[in-house]
């Protein structure tokens, strides 16, 4: 494979924009082509990049090696198994897809066509981060059995594009944020056997007209999805996670995008920084983790947020034909831990993942 890889981007919204064309084209050896986008093109393209409107037209061109699939969650799955047996790469946005079998059908396209699948959990690369997935894999908290992941906004509802909408994006903070909180917990504990889920979701606060909100009052007619949901997840070995999610939330601290750990030997959280926490000879300790210097956000002799660090271990990953950072397998199992939530909110009843029943 040519050291130059080029990349094209399918939907070129906020996340686009925002993440996917910047971290990309600070990337020394990445050219950026991208679809229905004449603009981002000539901020963020290649010379000559070129622009389409239908992503099918785009995979016909052909003339690049990865597709970034920044789209809706109900495309998410068609336009990645497009690109997949179309003979590219994809890296696609959180969550992996709206539903379990559609994960389960991009997983699949996977691994028939032999190209590499990640998807953009990219919280797992801040520092905070890595440092505690080292501190786990280390074995430095024991075996981890009790973990929250924490994805709590007081009041930020997004109020632009699609992210009200139920049919095309499946669901509200728990699809869209709490996806984050559990991929962190569940890396970090790197337990992927989920036994059973009791979930909750509620409409409690969207009906509210003129309601404070970081980006504006919402529109309540427009607001089809959960302003908050909540999960009890118990896995194949006992261990329980406790999953915590909202847009509008009565709570008076900000907390997304974090995990807090219990294990045998010790515990950590993400509150007010990285904390460790245990006991040692006898007594109680707490530390809080000095990440301001060095490290591994730490690139070429500067700071590399998470996005950018994210974007070169994936094209390292395609290059050195690695396997990525973020896995598929493990992206499926967050979205069917997240859709077994929904339905658990639906039919009031827990849901197994072997079948049996709580009846």
């Amino acid at each position: 494979m040519s050291n130059k890889l080029r990349i094209a981007i399918v939907g070129c919204g906020g996340i686009a924009n925002g993440k996917h064309m910047p971290s990309l084209s600070r990337q020394k050896d990445a050219d950026i082509v991208e679809e229905r986008a004449q603009e981002a093109a000539k901020t963020y393209g290649a010379e000559g990049a070129a622009v389409y409107t239908d992503y099918l037209e785009l995979l016909k061109a052909g003339g690049f090696d990865i597709v970034h699939v920044c789209t809706p969650n109900d495309s998410h799955s068609v336009i990645t198994i497009a690109a997949l047996e179309a003979g590219k790469h994809v890296m696609c946005e959180k969550p992996m897809a709206k539903t379990t079998a559609q994960a389960q059908e991009m997983l699949d396209a996977a691994k028939r066509t032999g190209m590499k699948l990640s998807v953009a959990y990219q919280n797992r690369y801040r520092s905070d981060s890595e440092y505690l997935k080292a501190i786990c894999e280390n074995g430095e908290l024991g075996e981890i059995y009790y973990a929250k992941a924490i994805a709590l906004r007081r009041r930020a509802v997004p109020t632009w594009g699609v992210f009200l909408d139920e049919e095309k994006q499946g669901g509200g903070p728990l699809i869209d944020i709490g996806t984050h909180a559990l991929d962190l917990t569940l890396w970090m504990m790197d337990n992927y056997k989920p036994r059973s889920v009791m979930g909750s979701s509620f409409h409690k606060l969207s009906n509210r007209k003129n309601a404070g909100n970081a980006f504006g009052p919402w529109d309540p007619e427009q607001f089809k999805v959960e302003d908050s949901a909540f999960g009890f997840i118990t896995m194949e070995n006992g261990a329980t996670i406790v999953l915590e999610s909202s847009w509008a939330l009565n709570v008076s601290e900000y907390r997304e995008a974090q995990t807090l750990l219990a294990g045998t030997e010790g515990g950590a959280d993400m509150k007010d920084g990285l904390r460790l926490n245990g006991d040692r000879g006898g007594r109680l300790y707490e530390t809080n983790v000095d990440l301001s210097a060095g490290g591994v956000a730490f690139y070429d002799g500067g700071q590399e947020s998470e996005s950018d660090r994210e974007a070169r271990l994936w094209l390292e990953a395609v290059r050195e034909d690695k396997e990525p950072v973020v896995k598929p397998e493990q992206a499926l199992v967050v979205t069917q831990i997240l859709e077994a939530i929904y339905e658990s909110s639906r039919t009031g009843r827990a849901v197994y993942f072997d079948g049996t029943s709580d009846n």
